[in-house]
């Protein structure tokens, strides 16, 4: 089957195929800061069917037999109206150093749980902060936020550089460099090694993938809003490509230990294709192995947005994964707030949802703060 690429897809093609590749990183790196102008027309069937995607051992509810979304009472520990700190850190390591900023909220005690959160091209930890409202969640709910600070040295458009092979891997590159901020995070705020959590957006959401792979020992589970799958590129043509209609055979693991995953998409995002959603759920339906029973679950956000929440869950009843398709929504984060950039304030709220995801579940690893291995 021929797809038909992005104009400014192609053209970025032409350009690495040409040899100048200043020019296609220039390119690409603005695509995925959404720079790109948006094709109006919605995915289409044909390209939603390029790649076979279909779990196997996954029973799927039909329709009728869906039951009512499950909603997990968070009970706040911060009093109302306490504000907490935001500052900038540094982290120094064998891999490089890395600027920061951390959030710790009013009235912070020893074996809080520690969210990192990765923006996206473009992004700042404070313009990040403010879409997605985790800091107010963390004063509502008590955890430590990490907002980890691409550079412009590293990506000109600070994108985490999802798609080259030197920082898709354990103790390499950006991987070392985020590992590194959450152990020092957790060493030195004394944070609950078992709930230690990553997230984020488009390209973020594509290294939070990579960091679930890398270090299943470091997080207890995942969040990935408008992201692609662990390895769904290993170049500047094949992030191009996975951008447009999904990428080769990612997985959330790299064959490693099952990591929980929770993702969001809109179904209309033209930037990252709705596709690369799909992926990352099959590769977590594959590495979980077992039988996981699926239920779909329909709604309408408040601000009137519809979304399907398709469950995963074991033969126990743990919810293992989470896969949210928001109807009508582009590249943007769901429910975020309009101060920040890249949101979608009518959404279901992605950031509260995913922190209910992450506190059911704890790593049953030891060796958070010691070595990388």
């Amino acid at each position: 089957m021929t797809m038909t690429l992005h104009p400014a897809m192609a053209e970025a093609l032409r350009l690495t195929r040409a040899g100048n590749l200043a020019e296609a990183t220039a390119l690409i790196q603005s695509t995925l800061a959404g720079g790109a102008q948006a094709d109006p027309s919605p995915p289409t069937a044909a390209s939603c069917d390029i790649i076979d995607l279909k779990p196997c051992r996954v029973m799927v509810s039909s329709p009728e037999r869906a039951v009512p979304r499950e909603v997990r009472v968070l009970h706040s520990t911060v009093p109302p109206g306490a504000a907490g700190t935001f500052n900038e850190q540094n982290y120094s390591g064998a891999a490089g150093s890395l600027a920061y900023r951390l959030y710790i909220p009013h009235g912070a005690t020893a074996g809080m749980p520690l969210v990192v959160m990765l923006h996206g091209c473009t992004q700042s930890p404070e313009d990040f902060a403010r879409g997605t409202d985790m800091n107010r969640l963390a004063d509502e709910f008590g955890f430590l936020v990490a907002y980890p600070s691409q550079t412009r040295g590293r990506n000109a458009q600070k994108c985490w550089n999802w798609f080259k092979p030197g920082d898709q891997r354990r103790d390499r590159g950006e991987p070392a460099l985020i590992a590194g901020i959450t152990r020092q995070v957790i060493a030195d705020q004394r944070a609950d090694a078992a709930r230690v959590y990553v997230a984020g957006l488009s390209a973020g959401g594509a290294a939070a993938a990579i960091m679930g792979a890398a270090y299943p020992d470091l997080y207890a589970a995942i969040g990935i809003h408008s992201g692609l799958a662990c390895g769904a590129a290993r170049d500047l043509p094949s992030a191009l490509a996975a951008m447009r209609s999904g990428g080769s055979a990612g997985s959330t693991t790299n064959g490693s230990r099952f990591v929980p995953v929770i993702t969001f998409h809109g179904d209309r995002d033209t930037t990252v294709h709705q596709i690369n959603s799909r992926q990352i759920i099959a590769a977590a339906y594959a590495a979980a192995g077992g039988f996981l029973q699926t239920r779909t679950e329909t709604g309408r956000s408040a601000g009137g947005r519809g979304y399907t929440c398709d469950k995963s869950v074991d033969d126990k009843g743990q919810v293992l994964i989470e896969q949210w398709t928001i109807h009508g929504a582009g590249h943007a984060w769901s429910g975020g707030n309009n101060l920040g950039s890249y949101t979608d304030p009518t959404g279901p709220d992605a950031s509260r949802e995913m922190l209910r995801f992450f506190l059911d579940h704890r790593s049953m690893s030891n060796t958070h703060s010691g070595s990388t291995r």
